[in-house]
């Protein structure tokens, strides 16, 4: 279950990287709203899953996905530019070390 929450606040922490730039430097209401909303959950989460999860695997496996969720969703909404090695960077990101396989 604390994998599941690590998980969704990384996922979470794409959100709020999202409306971080929507907000305009907080000076759009929804945006703003929904950074808060997100930046919350994930953070509450991530705490959550501390209890249990070592802390620094758990902060590998939250900015992980957060960085590589927020790269890819760059590309794809915000048309951020695309590469071979931007693209490898993020694969390699949140590809596990074989020690965090156990």
């Amino acid at each position: 279950m604390a994998w599941l929450a690590v998980i969704t606040a990384g996922l979470l922490e794409v959100g709020f990287a999202t409306m971080l730039k929507l907000s305009n430097n907080f000076t759009r209401i929804w945006p703003s709203i929904g950074f808060l909303v997100f930046a919350s959950g994930s953070f509450s989460l991530l705490a959550w899953s501390l209890k249990v999860l070592p802390i620094g695997t758990a902060y590998a496996v939250w900015t992980g996905i957060g960085a590589a969720g927020t790269a890819i969703l760059g590309m794809i909404v915000f048309k951020d530019p695309v590469s071979i090695a931007r693209i490898t960077a993020c694969l390699l990101y949140t590809s596990p070390s074989p020690r965090d396989r156990q």
